[in-house]
């Protein structure tokens, strides 16, 4: 599975974060699509101080773009 980086704490726009709830309407899945993506290192999380877990929507919505699964046979 492809993964996808976060810019540097420093370049992070603080309008492109977002809860998970935001980050899931953002990809078009559930929230549980998101925990799965970042168990498995697709994407990750923007921790800062005390707001908790916050995503990088632009990075969450390129990830959402790339699909899974094996290419079709040639």
């Amino acid at each position: 599975m492809q993964a996808f980086t976060n810019p540097d704490i420093y370049e992070l726009d603080f309008r492109d974060l977002g809860t998970i709830w935001e980050a899931a309407r953002i990809a078009g899945v559930k929230p549980g699509t998101i925990r799965v993506w970042e168990s498995r290192g697709k994407i990750k999380r923007v921790q800062l101080d005390s707001r908790g877990a916050l995503y990088h929507l632009p990075t969450v919505k390129l990830a959402s773009e790339v699909k899974s699964g094996r290419p079709k046979a040639a």
